[in-house]
């Protein structure tokens, strides 16, 4: 089975313009995240997907492998299928690039459930962990999911789901964790399809698969996250860092 991952890098954020060639301890955002995916061992290539010449530059001066994509694009996801359409693979990964801190284990797990035994029914694979904290379930900034009795994502929203009616039901909620694992056709079908007016309201990507019928496996797993939105996040990324690897 050959596993590439791939990396959707815009320069035009909303919330960080810029945050890509951002300095991360020496380094640029986006080079810092290729440098964890490659350092993962799982992938038999790894490359950035961008429409943008400096990031396009800065991870070729980092070593790295580019492919350009058209400017406007409504999800990461729509920008890495038209990048893999030439591309020869069975699983792509779609690794944030605003990750840097992107390791091994987790994105093991996701792989492997292609291995399992689901993998007949598995069209796209995610990763959730539990959410506990009060304020992060009603934070809208948290993207919340339910799944069945096999862990098949059901339905992801911003608000909080399951809706509480009784206090004491036991219910547990989940955030999504936006890092993906494709079966290629999968994921070109994705491109084919118009967003629906519940991706359009959530704006949650992930949701268009299931509008049209296709079944995401959602695997628990430890993830360090720490994506990087603002300049403050960025302090906060660069001194994870440094604890990290000194």
């Amino acid at each position: 089975m050959k596993i590439i991952a791939m990396i959707p890098a815009r320069y035009d954020s909303s919330r960080f313009e810029g945050k890509m060639l951002a300095d991360l301890c020496g380094k640029p955002v986006i080079a810092r995240t290729y440098d964890a995916a490659v350092a993962t061992g799982l992938f038999d290539q790894v490359y950035v997907v961008t429409d943008h010449d400096g990031i396009e530059q800065a991870v070729k001066a980092n070593g790295g492998q580019v492919l350009r994509s058209h400017k406007h694009h409504e999800t990461g996801s729509d920008r890495i299928a038209e990048a893999v359409e030439g591309i020869d693979c069975d699983i792509v990964v779609n690794v944030q690039g605003d990750e840097p801190f992107v390791t091994r284990e987790p994105l093991e797990k996701l792989i492997g459930v292609f291995s399992g035994p689901d993998a007949q029914r598995i069209d796209l694979a995610s990763m959730v962990q539990e959410l506990k904290q009060p304020e992060l379930i009603a934070d809208p900034n948290y993207v919340k999911v339910v799944m069945d009795h096999r862990n098949f994502a059901m339905y992801l929203s911003r608000s909080p789901i399951p809706y509480l009616r009784d206090k004491d039901s036991g219910a547990r909620y989940y955030e999504h964790v936006g890092v993906y694992a494709f079966r290629r056709q999968s994921l070109l079908d994705f491109a084919k399809n118009a967003p629906r007016q519940n991706e359009r309201a959530e704006k949650i990507e992930c949701i268009r698969y299931l509008e049209y019928g296709l079944h995401i496996k959602m695997v628990e797993a430890p993830f360090v996250s720490l994506e990087i939105d603002t300049p403050q996040d960025l302090k906060a990324a660069c001194a994870l860092f440094r604890k990290l690897h000194g």
